[in-house]
């Protein structure tokens, strides 16, 4: 016997993973540079040369078993500390390094999140368009999953529809700004105006609403958009971090959950997310990594590559005809599909080798995701492909 829960989890693979397979399996016949795969969100810009430069100093420097040995299960208080620095000083934001636990990338993170607070009957919120596996991690972790319909076409949050879907049984809701699958930004007003509503909410229902801020791309914004930094708007925000976008560093699995000191409940939720990363085996993060991350949390990444390929691939497309979402951060286009049903256009688009996104699964099936990390080259010579589809 077996779950079978989990047997569909497995036997239905991510639509995007499938796409890059199959992108894959096609480089292999007509030619990887004949093969124009916007699939996956794979950073296509090396990380800084100070992250390799850390690890030799790292492996240098330090006795090997302390190096390969062990942690803290919520991480090394020196990557802590380091981490909680950073981000006083860019914020000012009272982190102290005991509301930190390190973790394995975002992923277990909002896992751990979730589950800390799935207390029965929960109800987790997220705002369309979202990253699809927040269904799965909330589904398979005992909560209802909720979704706010999109603010179409800013992709800003629909406060009403936001207020509409609050219950007694609401216990967070997911935000993911800059944005996967949009590249929007939430802009300070709209974030104000959402921590507004959730305090008024919490209120009337008599127990905290959190926010569960999904944060892999805050670095990644362009010309003059900011992603503030939520905590200092709204207390009862938890904080889920990778450097994987950050720092180009999405196959070795570092990140952080912060929970501030002003949040409700603050030692017990810090105590159930702890609990929930222990149920799940996602304590001590790789300790070679947390000591290199603790030498480098000052770094940013250098995002010119990835915003002339936003400008080219945006300002190439709008000139075609289509029509998009602002993408002011992150590394995607969400695009409207001509004819209004992107799964259709995006398998005609593969009939050209082009592979695009449908957006089913981020909760807008009419349009489709573009992810822009990739090279000018790439985007030059698929750019006539989507003149084409757009004319037929």
């Amino acid at each position: 016997m077996i779950n079978e829960t989990m047997y569909a989890l497995g036997a239905n693979r991510s639509c995007i993973r499938d796409l890059f397979e199959y992108g894959c399996q096609r480089a292999a016949i007509v030619g990887r540079e004949n093969v124009y795969d916007y699939s996956l969100g794979n950073p296509s810009i090396p990380a800084p040369p100070e992250v390799n430069q850390a690890i030799r100093e790292v492996l240098e420097e330090l006795d090997s078993l302390a190096v390969h040995g062990y942690t803290s299960a919520v991480g090394d208080l020196g990557a802590r500390t380091a981490i909680a620095s950073d981000l006083n000083d860019r914020y000012a934001a009272g982190v102290r390094p005991g509301d930190l636990f390190l973790g394995c990338g975002a992923a277990p993170e909002l896992i751990s999140v979730i589950r800390a607070l799935a207390v029965p009957g929960a109800e987790i919120m997220a705002v369309a368009p979202f990253f699809p596996e927040y269904r799965p991690f909330t589904e398979a972790n005992g909560a209802s999953f909720v979704v706010v319909p999109a603010d179409v076409p800013a992709f800003q949050i629909n406060l009403e529809a936001v207020e509409a879907a609050i219950t007694p049984n609401t216990q967070a809701i997911i935000i993911n700004s800059p944005n996967n699958p949009s590249g929007t930004v939430y802009t300070a007003d709209t974030l104000g105006k959402l921590a507004a509503l959730l305090t008024r909410k919490s209120e009337e229902i008599g127990h905290p609403i959190y926010i569960i801020a999904d944060e892999p791309y805050r670095e990644l914004v362009y010309g003059d958009a900011v992603a503030p930094f939520i905590p200092n708007i709204y207390p009862n925000t938890i904080v889920c971090y990778s450097y994987s976008k950050s720092l180009s560093l999405p196959g070795e699995r570092i990140g952080y959950v912060y929970v501030p000191a002003q949040c409700a409940d603050h030692d017990a939720l810090y105590a159930a997310i702890a609990g929930a990363a222990r149920a799940a085996g996602h304590v001590c993060a790789p300790s070679l990594m947390q000591k290199v991350i603790a030498r480098c949390t000052h770094l940013r990444p250098d995002l010119k590559a990835y915003d002339e390929n936003r400008r080219l691939l945006a300002d190439g497309l709008k000139a075609y005809g289509y029509e998009m979402a602002q993408p002011d951060g992150a590394f995607y286009l969400f695009v409207k599909a001509p004819g209004g049903n992107a799964a259709a256009f995006s398998e005609k688009a593969k009939q050209k080798d082009l592979l695009l996104v449908p957006g089913d699964g981020f909760g807008c099936p009419d349009y489709f995701r573009i992810c822009y990390c990739v090279s000018r080259e790439m985007i030059e010579k698929s750019l006539p492909i989507f003149g084409q589809l757009i004319r037929e």
